[in-house]
């Protein structure tokens, strides 16, 4: 992909961005051009979720952006191409663990294990220990077992963060999980369970190890510590199983950890299931200085709780990953001509995965769709090294129209994109040939900005409803 003028500043600080400014009623959008500078960007108000009080809500927000918490916006942001190479390892290593196949990591430790970190872009702060400090924790539907860097920690042994990094001798809930327990025993023995190590005292200590996608490790204590959701509203995870993060190598940047939402035990959303029923859901904010929301529940039926979703039918694969299917895709409100056989893999729906892989087939064709509709505009050529390769020139123009894009569920279930934030990444599609016909493909959190994303396992679906952040 050659350098565009305009980064969309859904995803990056930058000094372009695409404001909608009509609605779809034709299949098209049309938005406009304007400038902004990031270091005047403001931060506007967290949405809200409906009132309920069988969830758990939290601020979300983009990782870089002025929503974020100073300790993690400001620096080291990775370059457009340099995510985008982070991104298209993200989704290779999810689609290998989905299917089964067995998993060659380079770096050497006795495990092998998770998602690819470096690809996610949206945080959130919770409490740990007693009193509760907080930690910028990235999410991640892609992981399942939580960590965040812990002392006795040094430049040698950990990577930087804006934090102080979590001290577990100061919480007085703290609490290391012993080798021979039961709880050390039923750690993934295939995901993150690393043997023991001695503490300075002499004790046998469980140990976890997880090597992601690109050889970044992880390795510490396996712990349970008091979890602060909200602060707010003094809303608490007692015994919060994780890991206490003792060496970490590779290109890890300020955040303090990852929280895991997969399906595993060893999830967040596994650990609270008693609480909350296995369900939570997200909204991922369009731009990057507007801020979204975490909850964990789903809304109480009945009523207007649950108005305004839509449900397709909930798969969970390999005990981690979520998904849906897909059987259909249109471009300015027309249906493309697809085979449903095309999307027989199914699809999984990942917040930490950016670009949308689909099919060859389902790719090819909405390609041609968007590129016939985009024709006004200079189509630029693309970039053997990456893989977005449907970008745009939008020099000269105050407006550009944009035709909608809808993605159709199981179910009959048909969700339109946001326009553009939704659609277009760095003025590139945001979509990329990620699978074979009838293999399973990713959508990626730019499909996924502006709708309230609920996971529901208990009721076997999930729910998209629009317009939520």
């Amino acid at each position: 992909m050659a350098s565009s003028p305009l980064l969309l500043c859904a995803l990056l600080l930058c000094s372009y961005c695409l404001i909608a400014l009509g609605g779809n009623e034709h299949g098209f959008v049309v938005v406009q051009t304007s400038t902004s500078s990031p270091s005047n960007a403001a931060c506007s108000p967290a949405a809200q979720v409906t009132s309920d009080p069988s969830r758990a809500s939290m601020p979300l927000m983009y990782r870089h952006g002025p929503c974020a918490p100073a300790s993690a916006a400001a620096t080291n942001r990775p370059s457009p191409a340099e995510m985008l190479r982070r991104d298209r390892a993200r989704r290779n290593h999810i689609l290998r663990k989905a299917s089964g196949r067995r998993i060659t990591l380079g770096v050497s430790i006795p495990t092998s294990l998770g998602a690819f970190v470096d690809s996610l872009q949206y945080v959130v702060t919770l409490g740990f220990g007693t009193p509760a400090v907080p930690q910028v924790l990235l999410i991640d539907t892609g992981s399942d077992l939580s960590w965040v860097q812990c002392q006795p920690c040094n430049s040698s042994t950990c990577y930087p963060q804006k934090d102080p990094v979590f001290d577990p001798s100061a919480s007085s809930t703290y609490a290391p999980v012993p080798c021979g327990s039961e709880a050390c025993r039923d750690l993934d023995p295939d995901s993150y369970a690393n043997g023991c190590t001695n503490s300075s005292s002499g004790a046998s200590l469980c140990q976890y190890g997880i090597q992601y996608g690109n050889g970044d490790t992880t390795v510490g204590v396996y712990s349970t510590e008091t979890l602060t959701l909200s602060p707010e509203a003094a809303t608490v995870v007692n015994n919060f199983s994780f890991g206490c993060g003792l060496v970490q190598k590779g290109v890890f940047d300020l955040f303090d950890g990852l929280l895991g939402l997969g399906g595993a035990p060893e999830s967040l959303v596994s650990q609270t299931t008693g609480t909350y029923g296995g369900a939570f859901s997200y909204c991922l904010p369009a731009g990057n200085s507007t801020a979204g929301f975490l909850a964990l529940g789903a809304p109480a039926t009945g009523g207007n709780n649950t108005a305004g979703f839509q449900f397709t039918p909930l798969q969970v694969v390999e005990t981690t990953f979520y998904l849906v299917k897909l059987t259909g895709i249109s471009v300015g409100g027309k249906q493309l001509d697809i085979e449903p056989t095309v999307f027989a893999g199914g699809m999984i729906i990942d917040s930490g995965t950016i670009v949308t892989g689909l099919p060859e087939t389902a790719y090819s064709a909405l390609r041609t769709a968007f590129r016939s509709a985009m024709s006004a505009y200079p189509l630029l050529p693309p970039n053997d090294d990456e893989d977005l390769d449907t970008c745009y020139d939008f020099t000269g123009n105050t407006n550009v129209t944009v035709p909608t894009v809808a993605l159709t569920f199981e179910g009959g279930v048909t969700i339109d994109l946001d326009v553009p934030s939704g659609v277009l990444l760095d003025g590139c599609l945001a979509f990329v040939a990620g699978a074979s016909d009838g293999d399973t493909g990713i959508i990626g959190n730019v499909n996924q900005r502006t709708f309230e994303v609920l996971y529901d396992s208990a009721r076997g679906h999930v729910g998209f409803r629009a317009g939520a952040c």
